[in-house]
């Protein structure tokens, strides 16, 4: 089974089961994550893109997904990776910016979970108007997870007071008790579960219980791009969408190969025992409840006008109509 590009260029249809044309030789520039690889750089490990043309450039860290966004619209980086409230305000702001595919979703076995040590007052999502919580950047999905739970409960959106704190501190900053809750996100697994490990803390709750399953942030390429190098871009969601699928598939032989990509990076290669997969649907695509839930919610908060953004035109692919071979 396969799934059907949109149509984004006047006269360029595009599809995901089209003949290849002659390779294009197109170095695509990223920043990484610490503790966690994306599929695209998982399906270049596996060989997906060989003979493609598309080749990767690790060109520094994000800090975040804001930081990833400001990257891509500066032009210092040709794939930008975000939390889709992020990916829809930066779009919303007057950057051309297309959703190419999920990079994590979020289900029962991949999640962000917040944690407090054991011994905490807090047990519940209400118990957490008034403490501090440590996320890795404001303005995406933990924030954002933060506000709807607050909401949910009847209580203020900026209940919470959140501080930012790199991921590999999370652990440290709470046991430190300089915060009341570490929020790990759904691409920390490899941190939360190596926290978890070292014992003494609880989860509250994780962002299932507030937004059920959904996908929880998007690779993110320039409109400009895609109808510039419009079989490069078919290549790029292909072979990653492919490589979300080996990685559900394949759980122990993906966690050898993050071992093996965090050490060339000089990371800690000991933290892939704790990858939780990447949470994304079979086909690896998205589906327009992905975007619409947060287009609803930004309305919701005044963030957005009704009507001013459609899911159908942030999204690249969708897997909501599979077309059979």
């Amino acid at each position: 089974m396969t799934y059907r590009f949109k149509s984004i260029i006047a006269g360029v249809a595009l599809s995901l089961s089209a003949a290849t044309a002659q390779a294009e030789d197109v170095t695509l520039r990223y920043l990484s994550y610490h503790g966690g690889i994306a599929a695209h750089e998982l399906a270049n490990a596996l060989g997906y893109f060989d003979g493609t043309g598309v080749k990767f450039e690790g060109v520094g860290y994000a800090g975040g997904g804001p930081e990833s966004l400001f990257a891509l619209a500066s032009g210092s980086v040709d794939i930008g990776s975000a939390a889709t409230s992020a990916v829809i305000n930066s779009i919303a702001s007057g950057n051309d910016f297309i959703a190419a595919y999920p990079t994590n979703g979020i289900n029962d076995d991949a999640q962000s979970v917040f944690h407090v040590l054991e011994d905490s007052p807090i047990k519940s999502i209400k118990d957490i108007a008034g403490k501090t919580i440590a996320v890795n950047t404001l303005g995406a999905h933990l924030d954002y997870t933060i506000r709807e739970a607050l909401h949910q409960q009847g209580l203020p959106q900026n209940a919470a007071n959140l501080v930012v704190v790199p991921g590999p501190q999370l652990e440290q900053v709470l046991r430190s008790k300089q915060v009341d809750i570490a929020a790990f996100g759904y691409w920390q697994t490899t941190f939360e579960g190596a926290a978890r490990a070292n014992g003494g803390l609880r989860a509250v709750f994780d962002d299932t219980d507030v937004l059920g399953e959904i996908a929880g942030g998007f690779t993110v390429l320039r409109r400009d791009w895609v109808e510039a190098h419009p079989e490069a871009a078919r290549h790029f969601v292909e072979k990653s969408a492919k490589a979300l699928d080996y990685a559900r598939e394949n759980p122990e032989e993906t966690r050898k190969i993050i071992a093996d990509l965090l050490e060339k990076r000089g990371e800690n290669p000991e933290v892939a025992k704790f990858f939780a997969g990447f949470g994304v649907r079979e086909g690896g695509l998205p589906v327009t409840r992905d975007v619409q839930f947060w287009i609803d919610v930004l309305v919701r908060e005044g963030s957005l006008a009704e009507g001013q953004l459609a899911a159908s035109a942030i999204l690249l692919v969708t897997g909501d109509t599979p077309v059979t071979n």
